[in-house]
């Protein structure tokens, strides 16, 4: 489902799959944002080779809460919470994609952003090889409040508004055990999802800087064994087999920034 919402300065929103209401309770857990309510501005330049993906927004209610068990059966209460999907929206001609979502979600709950979740995906990964699919990496989180992500805490705290510029290299990557698969992921500094904590942003900046010509390539070993380790190829034509899952991002940078000063 697919629907529009008029925000409080006549800003429409494009909203995906929204739930405004959770089931099984006679209480109002509607989403009614209030005329006076402030809005987040995320913005996301977007290389030609990506796109924009949409923004999953979390809103909690201290007012509406849910009960959990522990690992003993006894309940618990939380505080409530429901996802709404934004699809942000291209800015003219330019190559920032920006979506602009209410602080204060209203309604009887008095929900509250508590955190959003978006970044960018390769727009088209067969220029890797037939049958590749795009993997993982390319994500932000910013918190809003005390409460954690789904995808886990901060790893930065900040205060006000927030610019993030990251480097990314295209990751190919070959796996044989379980099935085959081949996939291209965006390998950065740090986790899939750059993790932030902010209580008073009105605006997010998100710059995904991607090295096209800085490819790392991988292969898994075709069988559990002893020894056997993921091989690495490095676009200055390194080989590495040391045991890690991963790309080494130090020696990613430090490639780019030799082949840099040599032009």
């Amino acid at each position: 489902m697919v629907s529009s919402l008029r925000g409080p300065t006549g800003i429409s929103l494009v909203l995906l799959g929204v739930g405004w209401c959770l089931s099984g309770c006679a209480q109002d857990y509607g989403f009614a944002p209030p005329s006076n309510s402030q809005l987040v501005t995320v913005q996301v330049r977007v290389h030609p080779d990506l796109v924009a993906e949409k923004l999953e927004v979390m809103y909690r209610s201290a007012s509406c809460k849910r009960t959990r068990r522990d690992a003993r059966g006894e309940p618990y209460e939380v505080d409530g919470f429901h996802e709404i999907d934004v699809l942000p929206q291209k800015n003219g001609s330019t190559d920032i994609y920006e979506a602009r979502i209410f602080k204060d979600g209203g309604g009887e709950c008095r929900w509250k952003l508590s955190n959003v979740t978006f970044g960018v995906a390769y727009k088209e990964p067969t220029p890797f090889g037939d049958g590749v699919r795009y993997g993982a990496g390319g994500g932000v989180v910013v918190m809003f409040d005390e409460h954690d992500s789904p995808h886990g805490g901060a790893d930065i705290e900040a205060s006000g508004n927030l610019l993030i510029k990251k480097d990314y290299y295209p990751w190919v990557s070959e796996s044989y055990i379980g099935g085959y698969r081949k996939e291209v992921s965006l390998a950065g500094r740090g986790d899939i999802y750059a993790k932030y904590r902010t209580s008073d942003a009105d605006s997010v900046y998100f710059e995904p800087i991607l090295h096209t010509d800085m490819v790392v390539s991988s292969e898994q070993p075709k069988v559990h064994k002893k020894g056997l380790f993921t091989i690495f190829k490095y676009p200055d034509g390194t080989v590495v087999a040391d045991g890690h899952s991963e790309p080494d991002i130090l020696r990613l940078e430090a490639i780019r920034l030799k082949s840099e000063n040599r032009q």
